[in-house]
C-alpha cells in the first residue's frame, strides 16, 4: 500500500509524485463498488442522526430542510446536489439576498463545521451522481471560468470529501485548490481514497478549514489571471 503524505511549506502543500491511476474500466467499476457499500453502510447507521438533524433545522432554520442545487458532475453533467439548509433567505430592503456571512444561521455554521450538512450527499452517491471521495462540486456558473487544466477536475466524479479537503479545505487559495484537485485526478487510486476518508473524521472532528479569510466558505471563483 502507497503512502501518501502531504508535508507544507510556508502553508503551501507540497504534493509527492506517484504513478497516475485513471478512473475507467475495473477501477472505475472498483471505485463504483467501494462507493455504494460504504454509502449504504453509513446511511445504515447514520439515518437516526439524519432524522434529528432535519427536525432541528426545521424548528431553527425553517423550511424547506433540504437544499438542493444544481451542480457539475462528472463530464460537467449537472446534477441536483442534496445538504441541509444552514442559511437563511434573509433579503435587504430592495430585496436582494444578503452576503452569505449574514445568511449564515448560528445552527448552520455549527452543520458546516462538522459537515454534518453534506450527509444528505450519501444518496448522491448512491444515485451514482456523486462518489465518496473526489473534487467538489462547485457551482455551474465556475464552468466558463476554468483554464482548461483546471477543467480537467472534471474528468472524475465529485466527491463528498477530497484531497482538498483534508488539505486545507476553504482555507486554501483557489489555485492551491485546484492544483490538489488535479493531483487527486492523475492520481487516484483505492488506497488513496480509503486513506482519504479516514483522515476527514479528524479533519471534521477538529473542525478545521471551513472558513477562508474573507468568506463565511469560499470567495467566489472569478477565473484565474493564468488561463
Amino acid at each position: 500500500m502507497v503512502r501518501h503524505r502531504t508535508h507544507t511549506r510556508g502553508g503551501a502543500a507540497i504534493i509527492p509524485a506517484v504513478t497516475a491511476h485513471r478512473q475507467r474500466g475495473w477501477r472505475l467499476l472498483l471505485k463504483r463498488t467501494f462507493d455504494l457499500g460504504v454509502a449504504a453502510a453509513l446511511l445504515l447507521v447514520t439515518w437516526p442522526l439524519m432524522l434529528l438533524v432535519a427536525a432541528l433545522v426545521r424548528i431553527r432554520i425553517g423550511a424547506p430542510v433540504i437544499f438542493r442545487q444544481q451542480r457539475p458532475g462528472r463530464d460537467a453533467r449537472p446534477f441536483m446536489a442534496l445538504k441541509f439548509r444552514t442559511m437563511t433567505n434573509e433579503t435587504d430592503s430592495e430585496g436582494v439576498l444578503l452576503p452569505d456571512e449574514k445568511r449564515l444561521h448560528r445552527f448552520g455554521r455549527f452543520l458546516r463545521s462538522t459537515s454534518l450538512d453534506e450527509l444528505p450527499q450519501l444518496i448522491n452517491v448512491l444515485r451514482g451522481d456523486m462518489s465518496l471521495v473526489g473534487p467538489r462540486p462547485l457551482l455551474m456558473r465556475y464552468l466558463e471560468r476554468y483554464s482548461p487544466e483546471q477543467a480537467r477536475r472534471h474528468d472524475v466524479m465529485p466527491g463528498i470529501t477530497g484531497w482538498a479537503q483534508i488539505n486545507g479545505r476553504n482555507a486554501l487559495s483557489w489555485e492551491e485548490r485546484f492544483e490538489l484537485d488535479l493531483w487527486y485526478v492523475d492520481h487516484w487510486s483505492l488506497a488513496l481514497d480509503f486513506g482519504i476518508l479516514l483522515r476527514t473524521i479528524g479533519v471534521a472532528l477538529r473542525r478545521r478549514g471551513v472558513s477562508s479569510d474573507k468568506s463565511a466558505t469560499m470567495p467566489e471563483f472569478m477565473g484565474s489571471e493564468k488561463r
